[in-house]
């Protein structure tokens, strides 16, 4: 019988492969960690976006609510804002807005209006919209409303025709 003699092993490769192997696995394992978070960080900032535009639309709702409500604002000079606060807006509970409406003053002697029979009424109107994740936007909108007139101050809002109505009518 014949005996094997063992093949002799090359004494400077001893375990390289398995080091290379670990590196380039630690590698890979890095990688995967950092484009992990990378997902969830956008994820995060597209809710962040998605809250933002809520609390804008929120904010510009309270704009049109208030001008649709300028009637209830007085035309008196230093009165205190007309204040509507944290009323809902859409679907989601958290979203919602707070209005402040100011009468700021009137201006006499519009163009095209003979002998004061037209004033102008100028408004300053605040709106702040708030969502989820304490997300805010705030819009300030000025608004001047055309009005008879009848001696200095004696203006009064009224509506011409029947507008476009509400949606359904």
């Amino acid at each position: 019988m014949k005996t094997r003699r063992p093949i002799p092993r090359p004494r400077s490769q001893r375990g390289a492969a398995l080091v290379i192997g670990l590196v380039l696995l630690l590698i890979l394992t890095l990688l995967a960690i950092t484009g992990m978070n990378t997902a969830t960080t956008e994820l995060v900032m597209a809710g962040n976006e998605q809250f933002r535009r809520a609390a804008a639309m929120a904010s510009t709702a309270g704009i049109e609510e208030a001008i649709a409500d300028i009637r209830a604002v007085p035309a008196v000079s230093g009165a205190a804002p007309t204040v509507v606060s944290d009323v809902p807006f859409g679907t989601a509970p958290s979203d919602r807005f707070t209005t402040a409406t100011r009468y700021v003053g009137d201006e006499h002697g519009l163009p095209q209006s003979s002998a004061d029979r037209f004033i102008g009424l100028h408004y300053e109107i605040e709106s702040t919209g708030v969502s989820a994740r304490n997300a805010r936007d705030r819009q300030v909108q000025g608004l001047f409303v055309v009005v008879g007139g009848s001696g200095s101050n004696g203006g009064s809002i009224g509506q011409v025709g029947t507008g476009l109505g509400a949606i359904g009518e």
